[in-house]
């Protein structure tokens, strides 16, 4: 039986690529937080990224022997996310960073690009059965807190879970 914790020590991290300082503190300079890096990958923003990402979020919480209940949430917000940038982006890379900070996991997602909406209008009644289009909602389901930021250079989505 795995040990469900999350006030473990957290190893350095499995993946880790330059990333812009909007998704996270950057080497060398200490957080405000005591939070510690699980994972961070940026990749090009097609939809292989999805289940290699997801796959990626899987194994650091696996590693560090977060509740399945953790593993759950993030394989979920990460899924939803990076399928997100993919689809409505149009930016050429999405990156993951997860980080453990106690009782807490928070996942980002950034993409480089711009959102674009929908070709056609929504219709409830038509959309209702539909496999796509609450990821948001299935996000904050999951998650504690949850916010998105857009700025010139792309959107960051943060999702935080509780363990």
């Amino acid at each position: 039986m795995r040990k469900t914790t999350c006030s473990g020590p957290a190893p350095a991290a499995t993946a880790v690529r330059d990333l812009p300082a909007q998704l996270g503190p950057r080497p060398g300079r200490v957080p405000a937080r005591a939070a510690r890096l699980l994972t961070a990958v940026a990749m090009p923003a097609r939809p292989a990224a999805v289940p290699v990402l997801r796959r990626l979020a899987r194994d650091a919480v696996r590693d560090h022997r977060l509740p399945e209940s953790v593993d759950e949430a993030v394989m979920v917000i990460v899924t939803e996310l990076v399928t997100n940038a993919v689809l409505h982006s149009g930016g050429s890379e999405v990156a993951v960073l997860i980080e453990f900070d106690g009782p807490t996991v928070t996942v980002r997602v950034r993409d480089s690009g711009r959102w674009r909406d929908r070709v056609g209008p929504r219709r409830e009644a038509a959309d209702e059965n539909t496999s796509f289009g609450r990821g948001l909602a299935l996000v904050d389901a999951y998650a504690v807190d949850a916010s998105v930021r857009r700025t010139d250079t792309g959107t960051v989505v943060s999702a935080v879970v509780a363990c």
